[in-house]
């Protein structure tokens, strides 16, 4: 009894381009100014000067390009901007995922010490904070770090925009059909075989 021949068939795998991390994601994902300032209050902690923070990031990124500016041509520094603002932008919204975390855990936490039953939740000792109550000040922590790098991020892409006179969009690797043309090219000469 013959074998079947095995079959090799290969799913070609489609592979969508990333899209990459807008700004509008960050102020998403992210505290804005009155968001930090109630958790600043509510947790004791200190009140970020949000301006001062864009500005001032706005300011870095400026006169850095000036400093380059004999040393790129104007192809090269919008290059530079981009990957520079890219990694801004990635950042802050990679904080803004983080803080969300915390917050859900926190929430979980607080819920779960709302229930007298459950023993593990109650509050510990005297002089020692509850598991919900860590949390929740993690949460504040990780909150007012996540607006900073929101604040960073929107200064380099105003400065982006000052710069280089339209506004800013992240980097989106054109999709690579090599592989296709390859392949057309191959059927191609397999065709003209058969004469």
């Amino acid at each position: 009894m013959a074998k079947p021949a095995p079959t090799s068939a290969r799913s070609a795998r489609v592979i969508p381009p990333r899209k990459g991390t807008t700004l509008e994601m960050v102020r998403l994902a992210c505290p804005d100014a009155a968001q930090a300032l109630r958790i600043s209050e509510s947790f004791g902690l200190p009140v970020l000067d949000s301006d001062d923070v864009r500005d001032l990031h706005a300011r870095l990124i400026v006169e850095t390009c000036a400093a380059l500016s004999e040393g790129l041509g104007e192809r090269a520094m919008r290059i530079h901007l981009q990957r520079i603002v890219g990694a801004f932008v990635a950042s802050a919204h990679g904080a803004g995922q983080f803080y969300s975390r915390a917050v859900s855990e926190a929430r979980d936490a607080t819920a779960k010490s709302a229930n007298d039953r459950r023993d593990e939740d109650l509050d510990g000792p005297v002089g020692f904070d509850s598991a919900a109550q860590r949390k929740r000040e993690f949460a504040a922590d990780v909150g007012l770090q996540a607006h900073a790098l929101r604040m960073a991020a929107e200064g380099t892409v105003a400065a982006y925009a000052e710069i280089v006179g339209e506004a800013w969009k992240p980097f989106e690797r054109p999709h690579d059909n090599s592989g296709a043309s390859v392949g057309r090219k191959a059927a191609e000469t397999q065709m003209a075989a058969f004469g």
